[in-house]
């Protein structure tokens, strides 16, 4: 009987469940709901029972013998309730081994990389870095959450767009690109008081109004619209990118040294193509020595440290470009 391993990807926004065999050869895959059990707690554990189900649907569950899933928000999973919670759908897939539970940066890391040592940064709606020695975590900087850090971030780009509304609304100013696109965003367009000079109480009021009306990670939602306006020459937009890079540069220059020449693996969709991106890209160049890796399929990355779970003579370079493509 062939041996199998199961590689899982648990996420905010969704959970991806990949079985491969020893060859790095797709058995099953599966995607579904969020399965983060910080920020998704009542869903999480049924997201990834009903991803385990479907991505078994044509296996053995005995069959797999090892299997590793990254976890955004894993710590987590050391309450007794959401342990028990993930304990009891693991065992209802008909699964025996260990669910291998791991940090989302060692999965991103091994997503960009069959290196076993470097740094790696992911920075989506929040952001955070971490050291990698041995493809295990070592040392981590920020992903403190939205109120104490997350610097550069999805989050931290929507907060700055609405606070570089609220200070053209402040100020009397012509609402610029970025301004004007946050308060249509907002539902609070036309608000601006025609008196030049004299600013409009309305407009602030609709604006606060809106977004704490909303659970305030929803701020990242208007991170898009910083690019768009950076894209069109908004001094606004160019001025939140360049601080953002900045941040995120800072994040990783916490947890490497300069002299490194170990991989970097970037993770998250605001270091893909956005100018966030392309602007920490030219930093991080500027400042480190080694190569920039974009991470692949966490999922991919996930299934490839399986394999060096089972045996390590399986995590082959070859496999990993097999799974992580």
């Amino acid at each position: 009987m062939e041996s199998l391993v199961l590689g899982g990807d648990l996420g905010g926004t969704s959970t991806r469940i990949l079985v491969v065999g020893t060859d790095g050869r797709e058995h099953g895959l599966s995607t579904g709901d969020g399965g983060n059990p910080i920020s998704r707690r009542a869903g999480a554990a049924a997201a990834l029972g009903d991803a385990l189900r479907r991505a078994l649907a044509g296996v053995d569950p005995g069959q797999v013998q090892a299997s590793v899933i990254g976890v955004a928000g894993w710590s987590a999973l050391r309450t007794p309730v959401v342990a028990a919670q993930f304990a009891e759908v693991w065992a209802d897939a008909g699964l025996t081994c260990d669910p291998g539970y791991r940090s989302d940066l060692e999965v991103a890391f091994a997503a960009g990389t069959p290196e076993p040592d470097g740094t790696v940064l992911v920075a989506g709606t929040g952001a955070t870095a971490g050291a990698v020695t041995g493809h295990r975590l070592t040392r981590t900087a920020d992903g403190h959450g939205w109120l104490l850090g997350d610097d550069g971030s999805g989050f931290w780009l929507g907060r700055e767009a609405v606070r570089a509304a609220l200070r053209s609304l402040d100020a009397g100013e012509p609402q610029g690109r970025l301004a004007g696109s946050v308060l249509a965003a907002l539902d609070a367009a036309g608000t601006a008081d025609r008196v030049p000079g004299a600013p409009s109480r309305s407009g602030v009021d609709r604006v606060i109004q809106a977004v704490y009306s909303h659970p305030p990670v929803q701020l990242a939602a208007l991170a898009p619209l910083v690019s768009a306006a950076y894209h069109d020459g908004d001094p606004q937009a160019r001025s939140i990118v360049e601080r953002a890079a900045a941040a995120l540069l800072a994040t990783v220059g916490r947890v490497r040294e300069e002299g490194q020449g170990t991989p970097i693996v970037l993770a998250g969709r605001l270091t893909r193509d956005t100018p966030v991106g392309a602007t920490l890209r030219t930093l991080l160049s500027a400042r480190f020595s080694g190569p920039i890796l974009p991470a692949r399929t966490g999922v991919g990355g996930a299934a490839w440290l399986a394999l060096a779970a089972l045996d390590p003579a399986l995590a082959t370079p070859a496999t990993h470009s097999r799974l992580c493509r």
